[in-house]
C-alpha cells in the first residue's frame, strides 16, 4: 500500500444526506426496492410517482445502498445513471444515498466500496432492530474506518472496475440479441408458421381464420420478405390441418407429447445438515435462485456444490452439459441451458436434448408454451408444475429436414452465446477478485491496470 493512503472515516468522502430539492406534489422519477436487481449495478425500472416528502432523494452518480435485511445481504446496491441532466429522483426510505463530496474522483469508487465484501460485512454488523427487520443507519456507515487512497487512485480504481462492468454489460446485451434471434426464428417457423403460410399463399391454398391476419401481413410485405433458401422452403408444407391437441398446424407434421419425445427428469436436495454432502463439494448444484441471477440463458456455475456423496443422494445424479433447465415452482418459468454437468433440486424440471431436438429448440419450445405449462400447475402455498403434469403437454413434430436446419442455425448462435457467456464469467471473476484487493490496497494499481487491459 502506498504511503499516501490515509486512515479515515467514510464520512470524509460521502454526503449521506445530500440536498436534493423536490417539492411535495411533484411527479418525479421513483425507484422502489423491488426495482433494484440483486448483484447488479443497474436500476431495472424507474417509474413516475408523486413526491409526498421524506424518503431518499438522489441524482445521477449517486449510489443507492439497501440498508434493510435481507436486501443488503442480497446485494441490492445500484449506481444511478439513468436520469436526465440534473433531474432529481426519489425512492424507498430503505435506501441510503451515497452522494460523493467530490463527484469527479469518487462516484465510481464509492459504488465499488459499497459493493465490497468487507464493507457489506461491516454494514451487517451495525444493523439494529428486530431479527426480521433489521436496519443499518447512515450514521453507522459514516463511521466506517479504512485506509483512504489519494483522490487520483480513487478515480483510477473506480475507472478500472467500471470498465470491467461496462464490458460485462456489453456482453449481456450481445447475448440478449443473439438469444432474441434464435427465439424469433423459432417463433416464425414453429409458432406463426410463416414458411407454411408463404407456401400456401403461393399455391393458392386456404388460410385458416386464426392465421389470416398473419397471412395478410406476410402478403403485404411482398418482396420485402426475406426468402428462405429454396431447399429449405420446399421442406415446409403448403396446407394446414386442424387437430384437437394443437389447433391449426402444418399438414404432415406429427403430434406427440413432450414426455414421449424428450427425456425429462427432476432432482432433490441432499440434507444440508450433513457436511458429507457439501463440504469441499465440486459438483454444480442448481436451484431456481441460481437461474434467477443469470444475465443470459447459459448456466456456467452455481452458488453451491455437492460432493460425490451428495450427488449420489439425487436420483438424477449429474446431468450433462447442454441440458435445458426450467424452474417448476417459486416461480415457474426461469429457463437456462447448462454449460456444465449439473445436479438440480426439486424446483427444476430438466429436459435432455437429443439429435432431433437440440437445447435451443427445447428452450424456445418451453418459452412459447409457458402459458400452457403454467395452466397445468397447481398448489395451495405456491404454484408448481409436476413432471407428471408436464410430460403430457402436446408437442409438435416438424419434419426432419426442417428440424435439422433449425438445429444447425441455432447451434451456430449458441456457440457465440456460449463464448460470450464464458468470457463474461471470466470478467466477473476478475472483477470480484480485484474489487476487495483494490479497495484495501492489497494490489498495486499498475498490476490491476495490466490485468484489466489483458481481460478486455
Amino acid at each position: 500500500m502506498g504511503g499516501e493512503w490515509q486512515y479515515g472515516e467514510l464520512g470524509e468522502l460521502v454526503d449521506f444526506t445530500p440536498k436534493r430539492p423536490l417539492k411535495k406534489g411533484v411527479i418525479a422519477p421513483f425507484v422502489a426496492m423491488a426495482d433494484i436487481p440483486e448483484n447488479s449495478r443497474e436500476i431495472a425500472r424507474i417509474t413516475q410517482k408523486e413526491f409526498k416528502g421524506g424518503g431518499s432523494r438522489f441524482a445521477n452518480g449517486d449510489t443507492l445502498f439497501a440498508r434493510i435485511t435481507p436486501c443488503l445481504q442480497n446485494g441490492k446496491i445500484a449506481k444511478v445513471s439513468e436520469l436526465s441532466g440534473d433531474e432529481v429522483a426519489h425512492g424507498s426510505t430503505e435506501f441510503i444515498v451515497f452522494g460523493a463530496k467530490n463527484h469527479e474522483y469518487d462516484q465510481d469508487f464509492l459504488y465499488y466500496l459499497a459493493r465490497s465484501p468487507i464493507f457489506r460485512a461491516y454494514a451487517e454488523s451495525r444493523m439494529e432492530g428486530s431479527t426480521g427487520r433489521q436496519r443499518v443507519s447512515w450514521q453507522a456507515l459514516a463511521e466506517y474506518e479504512f485506509f483512504i487512497p489519494p483522490k487520483s487512485d480513487r478515480k483510477t480504481i473506480g475507472r478500472l472496475l467500471a470498465s470491467l462492468d461496462d464490458k460485462i454489460e456489453l456482453n449481456r446485451r450481445m447475448n440478449a440479441t443473439l438469444e432474441a434471434m434464435a427465439r424469433a426464428l423459432f417463433k416464425s417457423w414453429f409458432v406463426d408458421f410463416d414458411p407454411v403460410i408463404d407456401n400456401a399463399l403461393a399455391a393458392g391454398n386456404p388460410i385458416p381464420e386464426p392465421l389470416q391476419a398473419r397471412a395478410k401481413a406476410r402478403k403485404a410485405l411482398g418482396d420485402q420478405r426475406k426468402p428462405l433458401p429454396e431447399a429449405i422452403q420446399k421442406q415446409f408444407p403448403s396446407r394446414f390441418i386442424f387437430t384437437e391437441e394443437m389447433g391449426w398446424s402444418p399438414e404432415g407434421w406429427g403430434i406427440s407429447t413432450v414426455g414421449d419425445e424428450v427425456e425429462t427428469t427432476g432432482g432433490g436436495t441432499p440434507s444440508t445438515k450433513q457436511p458429507l454432502y457439501w463440504e469441499g463439494g465440486v459438483h454444480a448444484f442448481c436451484t431456481p435462485k441460481d437461474m434467477s441471477l443469470l444475465s443470459s440463458l447459459v448456466l456456467t456455475d452455481t452458488e453451491r456444490h455437492l460432493t460425490d456423496a451428495g450427488v449420489k443422494k439425487i436420483s438424477s445424479g449429474q446431468l450433462p452439459a447442454g441440458t435445458v433447465l426450467m424452474s417448476s415452482r417459486a416461480p415457474i418459468g426461469y429457463l437456462a441451458i447448462s454449460n456444465i454437468s449439473v445436479s438440480v433440486n426439486q424446483g427444476i424440471i430438466a429436459m435432455l436434448p437429443n439429435p432431433s431436438y437440440g437445447p435451443f429448440y427445447l428452450l424456445c419450445w418451453a418459452h412459447f408454451n409457458m402459458d400452457n405449462i403454467k395452466d397445468r400447475a397447481n398448489g395451495s402455498t405456491f404454484l408448481e408444475i409436476s413432471k407428471r403434469n408436464f410430460r403430457p403437454i402436446p408437442f409438435l413434430l416438424p419434419s426432419g429436414p426442417v428440424l435439422d436446419f433449425y438445429n444447425e442455425q441455432s447451434a451456430a448462435i449458441y456457440s457465440k452465446v456460449l463464448l460470450i457467456a464464458e468470457q463474461t464469467a471470466e470478467l466477473t471473476n476478475i472483477r470480484d477478485t480485484l474489487l476487495p484487493k483494490l479497495i484495501s490496497g492489497q494490489l498495486r494499481i499498475p498490476d490491476a491496470e495490466k490485468l484489466v487491459a489483458d481481460a478486455i
